[in-house]
């Protein structure tokens, strides 16, 4: 990797750290977090401000009924003051809070109170008009209203200065959103720090994905830990198996198609390059040319099937009766060579399946067993209902199929050890065979044994998926 490749992958990592996922769910939680720690502290102090009218207004509201219930019939202003400044020394005994009454133009208060009504003339000269009320808001003081005792014309007003109470409630409530900020931002660095270190396997995933090539599949990730990301690197390390799996078998595939083709090819261009003036000499070559030319039209179609299978209309599925398809399967099969056919057993009832893609699996094993006997052996074509599925198998006494063998035989161009391959096909029959059953939703299953012979048993699901 070269300098400035690795300069450029420094700045763009640095980049998105600040507008990666770990910057926008640290953006969300901070505004979050601060959005509802701020409606709580807003909403707190609205029910602290609230709560404290309520209070401090029943108290209002006692204080002047306690005055107009009391046995002093003050019959001139000054008799009313002294009233006034009884009743509070003994019944007003709450700082900040004001008895006054309105009469005749006067305000009489009591000698507490005096500092207060001097600096708040202007706003008594509007009280003055005030109808009676319960206690409310007004210039910043709690203000309650009532009618003076014995009907007399006035008013009688009760202040409670709660500026204070609500001043310092306004402090409490700058620290609290102060401390709550410096929280914040001390909580994101350290949840910074802390979900870098959680999110680097995820930077190691990015990594290993820019380091994957064509050419190296080879890379993992070290799985650590059994949470959300351990599980997410491991299904990261199964997907790079599957594809270098995949890559592999890829190669090998086309190693193989290559193989195969090469071999007609050279043949027919050997041939033609040889080829003379004598008409019968050429009569032969254009014969060969033909049946390698037929050979290669047989090995594409083939592979455009294997691509065919894999799609999943490939399958024309319907009901079809068991013993009626395995009778038509056998008496094609007789015409396949010359050997000793036996129909050994036909099953009872009806399967969900594609009937000629079926016919095409079961003729494509006794075509493989045709080739690997002789005249005179047995090759038995069977079918039966065993529970909710049906089987067809095919049974010969020909050479049979080594043990090393039977792992990869539905490999394509797979070929055994123990014998001369005698087909003249693509050698794409077996993978066909599986290719077509697993389409349907079952398995074929092998038993061979050498000199014995062997039975390929394909199993269907009776109703099918489709």
């Amino acid at each position: 990797m070269s300098h400035h490749r690795r300069v450029a992958m420094k700045q763009s990592r640095k980049q998105q750290s600040f507008v990666g996922v770990r910057s926008r769910i640290l953006a969300w939680y901070f505004l979050l977090t601060a959005s509802i720690t701020f409606v709580s502290v807003y909403a707190t102090y609205k029910i602290f401000c609230d709560s404290t009218q309520k209070e401090l207004g029943g108290q209002l509201q006692r204080d002047i009924q306690a005055f107009e219930q009391s046995s002093v019939q003050p019959s001139n202003p000054e008799a009313l003051t002294q009233a006034i400044q009884t009743f509070s020394s003994r019944q007003v005994s709450t700082p900040n809070r004001y008895l006054l009454v309105f009469s005749k133009g006067q305000i009489l208060h009591t000698p507490q109170s005096a500092q207060f009504v001097q600096n708040n003339q202007a706003v008594l000269d509007r009280w003055k008009q005030l109808p009676e009320n319960a206690p409310q808001q007004l210039d910043g003081y709690l203000v309650s209203v009532m009618r003076p005792l014995n009907g007399q014309p006035g008013r009688i007003i009760a202040v409670h200065d709660a500026t204070m109470q609500y001043h310092m409630a306004e402090l409490t409530l700058r620290l609290v959103v102060q401390v709550t900020l410096v929280g914040l931002i001390l909580f994101s660095a350290i949840a910074w720090l802390t979900a870098g270190k959680i999110l680097s396997p995820l930077r190691q995933v990015t990594e290993t994905a820019r380091n994957i090539s064509e050419t190296d599949l080879t890379q993992r990730l070290s799985v650590q830990g059994t949470d959300e990301i351990a599980e997410l690197t491991l299904t990261f390390n199964q997907m790079l198996d599957r594809l270098q799996a995949a890559f592999t078998s890829q190669q090998d595939f086309i190693k193989d198609v290559s193989h195969e083709l090469r071999t007609p090819i050279t043949i027919i261009q050997g041939h033609l390059e040889l080829l003379g003036d004598d008409p019968e000499e050429r009569r032969e070559t254009i014969a060969l040319v033909r049946d390698e030319l037929k050979r290669m039209n047989r090995f594409v179609s083939d592979l455009l099937l294997l691509m065919r299978i894999e799609r999943p209309n490939f399958l024309r599925a319907d009901h079809y009766d068991v013993a009626t398809l395995t009778e038509e399967i056998f008496a094609k099969a007789e015409a396949l060579a010359d050997r000793s056919w036996k129909l050994e057993s036909v099953g009872t009832g009806e399967v969900f399946c594609d009937r000629q893609r079926i016919t095409q699996a079961v003729l494509n094993l006794a075509q493989n067993a045709s080739q690997y006997t002789q005249k005179g052996d047995v090759i038995a074509i069977g079918s039966a209902i065993v529970e909710e599925t049906v089987r067809f198998w095919v049974r010969d006494t020909g050479e049979g199929i080594d043990l090393d063998d039977q792992a990869r035989i539905f490999d394509r161009f797979a070929r055994g050890s123990n014998s001369e391959r005698r087909s003249e096909g693509s050698g794409l029959g077996l993978s066909i065979v599986q290719a077509i059953i697993k389409a349907h939703q079952g398995h074929i299953d092998l038993c061979s044994r050498l000199g014995e012979g062997s039975t390929f048993t394909i199993t269907l699901p009776l109703r099918g998926t489709h």
